[in-house]
Protein backbone atom coordinates (compact mmCIF):
# COMPACT_ATOMS: atom_id res chain seq x y z
CA UNK A 1 0.00 0.00 0.00
CA UNK A 2 1.16 3.24 -0.93
CA UNK A 3 0.53 6.36 0.46
CA UNK A 4 -2.73 7.46 -1.45
CA UNK A 5 -3.77 4.18 -1.39
CA UNK A 6 -3.85 4.87 2.13
CA UNK A 7 -5.47 7.92 2.05
CA UNK A 8 -8.03 6.47 -0.51
CA UNK A 9 -8.85 4.12 2.41
CA UNK A 10 -8.71 6.58 4.86
CA UNK A 11 -11.41 8.12 3.04
CA UNK A 12 -13.41 5.00 2.83
CA UNK A 13 -12.95 4.76 6.01
CA UNK A 14 -13.64 8.09 8.13
CA UNK A 15 -16.16 9.89 5.67
CA UNK A 16 -14.17 12.19 5.13
CA UNK A 17 -13.27 13.89 2.15
CA UNK A 18 -9.59 13.16 0.84
CA UNK A 19 -8.31 16.90 1.31
CA UNK A 20 -8.60 15.96 4.94
CA UNK A 21 -7.42 12.84 4.83
CA UNK A 22 -4.47 13.93 3.10
CA UNK A 23 -4.00 17.12 5.75
CA UNK A 24 -4.59 14.68 8.73
CA UNK A 25 -1.84 12.18 7.19
CA UNK A 26 0.71 14.98 6.50
CA UNK A 27 -0.03 16.49 10.29
CA UNK A 28 0.67 12.74 11.67
CA UNK A 29 4.04 12.12 9.61
CA UNK A 30 4.78 15.93 10.57
CA UNK A 31 3.94 15.66 14.47
CA UNK A 32 5.71 11.99 14.22
CA UNK A 33 9.12 12.84 12.92
CA UNK A 34 9.58 16.49 14.77
CA UNK A 35 9.36 14.67 18.02
CA UNK A 36 11.70 12.01 17.09
CA UNK A 37 13.85 14.57 15.75
CA UNK A 38 13.57 16.11 19.47
CA UNK A 39 14.66 12.66 20.53
CA UNK A 40 10.81 11.85 21.93
CA UNK A 41 9.18 8.54 21.73
CA UNK A 42 5.86 8.53 20.15
CA UNK A 43 4.30 5.85 21.23
CA UNK A 44 0.58 4.51 20.52
CA UNK A 45 -1.02 1.71 22.81
CA UNK A 46 -2.42 -1.26 21.17
CA UNK A 47 -0.52 0.30 17.51
CA UNK A 48 3.03 0.44 18.60
CA UNK A 49 5.95 3.21 19.33
CA UNK A 50 8.26 4.83 17.16
CA UNK A 51 11.67 5.80 18.50
CA UNK A 52 15.00 7.43 17.21
CA UNK A 53 18.09 4.41 18.47
CA UNK A 54 21.71 5.16 17.97
CA UNK A 55 24.10 2.80 15.94
CA UNK A 56 27.63 2.77 17.61
CA UNK A 57 30.42 3.34 14.99
CA UNK A 58 31.77 0.08 13.20
CA UNK A 59 34.30 -2.05 11.14
CA UNK A 60 32.80 -3.64 7.97
CA UNK A 61 34.37 -5.01 4.90
CA UNK A 62 33.64 -4.26 1.67
CA UNK A 63 32.63 -7.27 0.02
CA UNK A 64 34.47 -6.39 -3.46
CA UNK A 65 37.74 -5.70 -1.98
CA UNK A 66 37.97 -7.28 0.42
CA UNK A 67 39.17 -3.86 1.77
CA UNK A 68 38.20 -2.79 5.83
CA UNK A 69 36.36 0.10 6.55
CA UNK A 70 34.87 1.93 8.95
CA UNK A 71 30.95 3.09 9.36
CA UNK A 72 30.30 6.24 11.34
CA UNK A 73 27.71 6.24 14.29
CA UNK A 74 24.37 6.94 13.49
CA UNK A 75 20.27 7.12 14.30
CA UNK A 76 17.96 5.55 12.84
CA UNK A 77 14.36 5.52 13.11
CA UNK A 78 12.94 2.42 14.68
CA UNK A 79 9.04 1.12 14.86
CA UNK A 80 8.06 -1.66 17.39
CA UNK A 81 4.60 -2.79 16.89
CA UNK A 82 2.15 -3.50 20.17
CA UNK A 83 0.69 -6.45 20.88
CA UNK A 84 -2.96 -5.27 19.53
CA UNK A 85 -1.17 -4.76 16.32
CA UNK A 86 0.95 -8.00 16.34
CA UNK A 87 -2.65 -10.14 17.64
CA UNK A 88 -4.34 -8.41 14.63
CA UNK A 89 -1.47 -10.07 12.10
CA UNK A 90 -1.81 -13.53 13.56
Amino acid sequence: MNKTELIAAMVEASGLTKKDCEAALAAFTGAVETAMKGGDKVQMVGFGSFEVKERPARVGRNPRTGESMTYPACKVPVFKPGKALKDAIK
